[in-house]
């Protein structure tokens, strides 16, 4: 993608904004569901910070494009199928983060300032904070009545959580009837559930010893053995639990009840009620002490015997949080520190280049074994050449400008205990052997060019190296042939993902040519497709018509079906009416591509740039592309594209959106009749849009086009307007 999750805040325009919340939105929510529900984190925790503080900038600096499903206003996520659900009476609230320490002095300034009137007014009145490791486990509420456990819940999405009350039973730091006395009648005792190290160890050997799963961290496993349908399970993975947060505190009548006056007071009620709390939390007046005990913690980490990602601090009276009170997602009178990844020195034994299915070369550094946070670490990324080198996206050094190489002592840490990282050479340990990492030109799968492309927004080189053998590289070959066969580009019908991983699996099908002769091939064949799995006799005729149907597509379809790296469906338009004829396009494009003066033989063209001419121009310039190409086009016959203006068509040089779902044809279709009409097809509303064809379900656009006064018509009003 583009880099326009580098641009600064700043510098984004209100729909380069809006873009970026709605990717936001969508990483952050899938983030939220590997971690709350699936228990399987997919990015680092370093990383989820940095995709919610962004989101949080632009929704600052654009407030009327605040989304309706907001991250900022979402806690967790839904909770996961297959328990009874549980509505919390108070929410569980997630906590904002601070990662420096001028935020933890931030946030002791922002109270005395909330507080300044009653500070003046009073020479006695103190703020005072308590300080807590922060637990890396599964958060759980716990609801007594009358010092009965009757219900235990997951967080889920912090509005609805799991039941899971005879899993939670079977922890022994959670009493079944509180001890001692004083409790309110009805309380929601809230903590968090967590695997120490030794049980987690104990845990892995005993599962390698009999061939089981691989567990991964303690909070993972935790969280797997919390979601057992079988309580027996959860007991026997000797699973702890610490007190420190409560939601609902009533009394015999409904009447909110706190148990103490102060946050400090009821852990300690907690502890006498026969709760296990943690020993490491404090109080304080002063901000510098905080910091001070949050350095103490963290020197203390690695021998704790459990995990924990940072410290959070509260402001000490009861009275005082419910004044200050809270945002969308989090208490004021709360925030968590975090600490950096955990990390660990190891040897750096080699770099290895694997090819993804877009054709990006990613160096992998292979490591000697090391154990960082419970997890043995052998392989890093190295994302791309100038991270080797010591350059970062943005040009500017990393890891002080210092280069890795094959032999270096490295410093690595597991940002979120999920993604390892290289972020430091110990210089003085390199040998003296060790030589810088010459990146590969060619690709190490099929030995085409590998090239790194100039972008076209920043004028910059693109720090991703990326194999120019699109149709041959066998790498690319099972994506780029799930993408030619698609819908929107030859819609061969019955021949989806599956089936094509299966062909290529079974040698049937290597490149797109293959599909067009597979009919003849089968019936050379002693192993017929027709006894294949999943397949018939009547199923294969089907299939090998459907793939008859198509040896004549649209000029406009078939240039998109071939997949050269930026020529989307629109860009494939545009040089479908240029050249008109596959034939013209294929002549002129090889004739640039093996030209010094390329770039000036091939047309200019409206609406494509240079990066995707330069893209064009390097698919050409690889003969065994060409080739490919060419065996395709001796099975199928692209029809030469049409455009069919007539003198009184009612659209032509307007501007029309499409939105919603369409119901008489594809969106493809309809943009290709559109423009085949005159008009040009936009993918956003803007004032310059003259129509909007809006089917069921449309969204935004429908609302933006209102606001601008912009016509709105519906699909069968579009057929009219144009006389289909």
């Amino acid at each position: 993608m583009s880099d326009l999750s580098q641009k600064p805040v700043a510098d984004l325009s209100e729909d380069e904004a809006r873009a970026e919340l709605e990717r936001l939105a969508a990483a952050i929510a899938a983030a939220d569901i590997a971690y709350h529900q699936n228990d399987a984190p997919e990015i680092s925790d370093a990383d989820y910070d940095g995709l919610k503080r962004r989101n949080d900038a632009i929704e600052e600096a654009f407030p009327e494009l605040v989304r309706s499903d907001s991250p900022a206003d979402k806690v967790g996520a839904a909770p996961a199928e297959g328990f009874a659900k549980v509505r919390h009476g108070v929410p569980m609230l997630s906590l904002s983060n601070a990662f420096a320490d001028e935020e933890v002095n931030d946030f002791v300034a922002r109270a005395r300032k909330f507080f300044m009137a009653d500070i003046l007014r009073d020479p006695d009145f103190a703020l005072a904070f308590t300080a807590e490791p922060k637990i890396d486990g599964l958060s759980a509420s716990l609801r007594y009545e009358n010092g009965v456990l009757v219900r235990g819940a997951t967080r889920g999405d912090g509005a609805v959580g799991e039941d899971i009350t005879e899993n939670l039973k079977t922890i022994a730091d959670i009493p079944h009837r509180l001890a001692g006395s004083g409790w309110p009648a009805v309380i929601e005792i809230r903590g968090e559930v967590y695997m120490t190290h030794a049980e987690f160890r104990r845990l892995k050997e005993h599962s390698a010893k009999f061939g089981g799963q691989d567990y991964v961290n303690p909070r993972n496993t935790a969280a797997g053995s919390l979601r057992q349908k079988d309580s027996r399970i959860t007991a026997s993975r000797n699973l702890n639990f610490f007190a420190y947060a409560w939601g609902i505190a009533e009394d015999a009548y409904g009447n909110p009840r706190p148990p103490a006056a102060t946050q400090a007071e009821v852990v300690q009620k907690f502890g006498q009620w026969g709760f296990v709390t943690n020993p490491l939390m404090m109080r304080t007046e002063r901000a510098e002490d905080l910091l001070a005990h949050y350095r103490l913690i963290e020197s203390q980490r690695a021998t704790l015997g459990y995990d924990i990602d940072g410290v959070v601090y509260k402001l000490d009276r009861l009275d005082l949080q419910q004044r200050w009170g809270f945002v969308a997602r989090a208490p004021r009178w709360a925030i968590a520190h975090k600490f950096p990844a955990e990390q660990a020195t190891t040897i750096l034994t080699g770099i290895d280049i694997q090819v993804g299915r877009t054709g990006a070369l990613t160096p992998v550094a292979r490591l000697q074994p090391v154990n960082v946070g419970g997890v043995v670490v052998e392989n890093a990324t190295l994302h791309n050449e100038d991270y080797i080198k010591g350059i970062g996206n943005d040009g500017e050094p990393i890891r002080g400008g210092v280069d890795l190489r094959v032999g270096d002592h490295v410093v690595v840490q597991r940002a979120g205990d999920v993604i390892p990282q290289i972020v430091n050479v110990v210089l003085d340990r390199r040998p003296a052997d060790a030589a810088p990492f010459v990146f590969p030109k060619v690709c190490p799968v099929c030995g085409s060019e590998a090239r790194r492309e100039i972008n076209e927004k920043t004028g910059k080189i693109d720090s991703v190296s990326r194999c120019t053998g699109e149709l041959i590289c066998p790498a690319q070959a099972v994506e780029n042939l799930k993408h030619f066969v698609a819908r929107d580009a030859m819609d061969i019908d019955g021949l989806g993902d599956k089936q094509v991983a299966q062909f290529y699996a079974e040698g049937r099908i290597a490149r797109p040519a293959d599909i067009f002769t597979l009919r003849a091939r089968d019936e050379r064949a002693i192993k017929k497709l027709k006894d294949a799995d999943g397949f018939g006799p009547v199923s294969v005729k089907k299939l090998f018509d459907a793939i008859d149907a198509r040896r004549e597509p649209e000029l406009d379809r078939f240039i998109f079906a071939l997949g050269i790296r930026h020529v989307g469906e629109t860009t494939a338009a545009l040089l479908a009416r240029e050249f008109g004829s596959m034939a013209k396009f294929r002549d002129v494009a090889f004739a640039a591509a093996h030209d010094e003066n390329g770039h000036a033989l091939f047309p200019q063209i409206g609406g494509i740039g240079e990066t995707v001419r330069a893209s064009i121009l390097g698919f050409f310039a690889n003969d065994r592309n060409v080739q490919a190409l060419d065996e395709l086009l001796a099975e199928v016959r692209p029809k030469d594209y049409v455009v069919t203006i007539s003198a009184d068509s009612v659209v032509a040089g307007k501007v029309v959106v499409f939105t919603g779902a369409l119901e008489k044809m594809t969106r493809s279709e309809a943009k290709a009749m559109a423009e085949r009409l005159g008009a040009k097809v936009a993918g956003s509303v803007s004032s310059q849009t003259d129509i909007l064809v809006a089917g069921p379900g449309a969204g935004s656009k429908l609302k933006k086009a209102e606001e601008l006064g912009i016509e709105v018509i519906s699909e069968d009003e579009w057929f009219e307007r144009v006389g289909k």
